[in-house]
């Protein structure tokens, strides 16, 4: 499903120059639900970030199913996110001029969907995710922990293949990251979507199927495929 071989990207700091991922190899099997563990700047939202297009490597490929991310230009890039690809990021990204509902629905307005079937599929995720009563609300009227479901429904409106999850508990308390990360459990199991989750959080990493241990910009192979408890 996943495939990344011989990734790497830095960036210049004044006269010096900082390597985040160093020709890093990876396979993510269909289905399966990995956890990227490692300290702050270990390179796990960067590696994310390449992974969802919003970032281009230095050097190095990324294959989704047979499709070559690297070697896409913008503009089809672009599309190939919006439609293969759901994103949930750490701050949640909601639109705070927008109720709950046209926050879930937006992804499908931009693939060109019709509002009345865009919001519709919308409303049915939030009911699955027992955010129904909530759909008009500000999203500034939710708690963090309804915030976080928002933002799941919101990648999961285009039916993704893959889903990319940047410190989904960073900002929960601890009852709240444990339903998100059930959640993404229950997501990955009922609908198939394969999951990448980057996180700092041992605890949180045994949620996963898998873990791979991420550090200076490396998968440390002896730790790699450590099972979680997923």
């Amino acid at each position: 499903m996943v495939r990344v071989e011989g990734l790497a990207k830095s960036f210049q700091d004044g006269e010096e120059r900082h390597t985040v991922l160093a020709d890093l190899d990876l396979a993510v099997a269909p289905g399966s639900f990995l956890a990227l563990l490692g300290r702050s700047g270990s390179g796990k939202s960067t590696l994310l970030n390449c992974l969802a297009g919003l970032e281009r490597p230095d050097r190095g490929r990324i294959w989704l199913g047979d499709v070559d991310l690297t070697a896409l230009p913008d503009g089809p890039l672009t599309r190939f996110r919006r439609d293969r690809i759901g994103i949930i990021f750490q701050f949640f990204n909601l639109l705070p001029m927008l109720s709950v509902l046209d926050n879930v629905a937006l992804p499908a307005l931009f693939r060109g969907e019709r509002r009345a079937a865009a919001r519709a599929r919308a409303m049915a995720l939030l009911s699955e995710l027992e955010l129904g009563t909530r759909a008009a609300e500000m999203p500034d009227r939710l708690s963090g922990g309804e915030q976080q479901r928002v933002a799941t429904a919101r990648a999961l409106v285009n039916g993704p293949d893959l889903l990319l999850a940047d410190e989904p508990t960073g900002n929960l308390d601890a009852v709240t990251a444990a339903r998100t990360l059930a959640l993404l459990s229950d997501v990955n199991a009922r609908r198939g979507v394969t999951i990448i989750m980057a996180t700092h959080s041992v605890e949180a990493a045994r949620a996963a199927g898998r873990i791979v241990h991420l550090a200076g910009g490396r998968i440390n192979p002896a730790a790699d495929a450590v099972p979680g408890s997923g």
